[in-house]
Order: structure tokens, then sequence, then C-alpha cells
């Protein structure tokens, strides 16, 4: 980490204070989302058209349920936001150095649990190099994908 990339990520951090805990839990469902989605795809809900055996005890409301319509259009909406998620991660991925993009890629996005023992083993780094490019790469996902916590001093 150069000198430009200290200074920048100091003075975000005392002007914007970051709950680094939260922050990186956040990043990380969503690389696991990711990971998901370009493994296994979208999973679509499905209507259940079995009838409740339970009496229901009401006057008539006139409302009309619409569960199909309702599943039909989270469906289309969510599959078009995973979508969009992924070409975002893809965009923020190019942003991040060579080393950074490599610990992302293998711990996150191809294997499902990858040790960072045995990646930093076979990547040829120190434990304590490994964390630390590990961890400003994920603070700048966080910041490119909108996912950073802001520590409330309220």
């Amino acid at each position: 980490m150069g000198k430009s990339d200290k200074l920048a990520i100091q003075l975000a951090s005392d002007i914007l204070p970051i709950d680094e805990k939260e922050t990186r839990r956040r990043v990380e469902e969503h690389l696991e989302t990711i990971r998901l989605y370009r493994q296994i795809g979208f999973v679509r809900r499905q209507a259940a058209l079995t009838a409740s055996p339970e009496p229901r005890y009401h006057g008539s409301t006139n409302a009309i349920s619409r569960t199909t319509e309702n599943i039909a259009i989270w469906n289309t909406d969510r599959g078009a936001e995973l979508e969009q998620q992924s070409k975002l991660l893809d965009m923020a991925m190019e942003r991040l150095k060579k080393s950074e993009r490599e610990i992302i890629q293998l711990r996150y996005l191809e294997y499902e649990d990858e040790y960072d023992s045995i990646l930093c083993g076979e990547l040829g780094m120190s434990d304590r190099k490994y964390r630390r490019i590990k961890s400003r790469a994920i603070y700048v996902l966080a910041c490119a994908l909108g996912l950073e916590v802001l520590i409330d001093h309220n």
C-alpha cells in the first residue's frame, strides 16, 4: 500500500468513521451471494397452489390475492438485480490491484470454503501481508459497491 493509499484511507476514516466489522460482514455476504448466483444461477420462487385446510372465519374483504403475480414480479426483479450486482462487482474488481483481485477471486468467488491460511501459502505471501492486502481489497470493494457501514456517534 503506497503513501497515497494510506493517506486516502486515513482521511476517509477520519471524516467518515467506518464500522470495519459490519462492513466486512456485508462485503463477504455480497460476495457469497454473487458466487452462488454465478455457480448455480438464480433460484426462482414457485407459487403454491395447494388450498389451505384451515377454515377462514371472516367476512368478505373483496381483496384480490395476487400471489402468482407477486412471485412473477419478484422473480423478474431479483434476477435482474443479481445480474446487475454481478456486473458491478466485475467493474469494482477491475479497480483492485492484481494481488487484491487474486485474493478476492480465490477466497470468495471460486471456492466455497477456502481457508486464508491455505491461500496465503499458495500465493507465496506471509500471513500478515495476505491479511493486509485482503483487508484493503475488502475496504475498496465496500466503497465501490456502497456497502460501507458508518459508525453513528449519536
